[in-house]
């Protein structure tokens, strides 16, 4: 493979928190269509390593770099990584009374075309475009009516979770 297919690289990542070293001489390469799982026993640093990657303020890098698509994240907010595509999700969503899936998933779509310069779409285009997306994927359009992780099983959850 060429290095054009590496989305995400870790180069001897030392990072600490309060004077802790939690991660030391951590690397990982993740090409484009390749899966990774980190497992580890309690306390091994997975959760650091998440929230590392995602900016988490609380944590400080001593050494090494975290490049997506090439270029180092390791100076840019949380936001901007989030806008790149670098987020948290949580294990187990709250619901949220009263918002709609498809509004929330507009709003997230237009404050990424704000963040990339792009024109933000009105509901009736951001309709048609998470359609065709849900036929990708075989997801049912009925979805989008529910409120945000309301009334969803946890598998359901999950997979609300993915598509974001």
């Amino acid at each position: 493979m060429n290095t054009n297919d590496l989305l995400l690289e870790v180069k001897n990542l030392k990072v600490s928190i309060e004077n802790n070293i939690i991660l030391k001489n951590l690397d990982l390469k993740v090409r484009k269509g390749e899966v990774h799982a980190i497992m580890g026993t309690n306390g091994s640093g997975k959760s650091t390593f998440s929230k590392v990657v995602a900016g988490h303020p609380a944590y400080s890098i001593l050494e090494g770099d975290i490049l997506l698509n090439q270029s180092s994240i390791i100076n840019i907010s949380p936001e901007e990584r989030s806008h790149l595509g670098i987020f948290l999700a949580f294990q187990y969503p709250i619901e949220i009374p009263g918002v709609s899936n498809e509004d929330f998933l507009r709003l997230s779509y237009n404050s990424k075309q704000q963040f990339f310069n792009k024109q933000e779409v009105d509901p009736i285009e951001f309709l048609k475009i998470v359609t065709d997306k849900m036929k990708l994927v075989n997801m049912s359009p009925l979805f989008l009516n529910r409120n945000v992780n309301e009334g969803f099983s946890g598998g359901e959850k999950n997979e609300m979770k993915f598509y974001k």
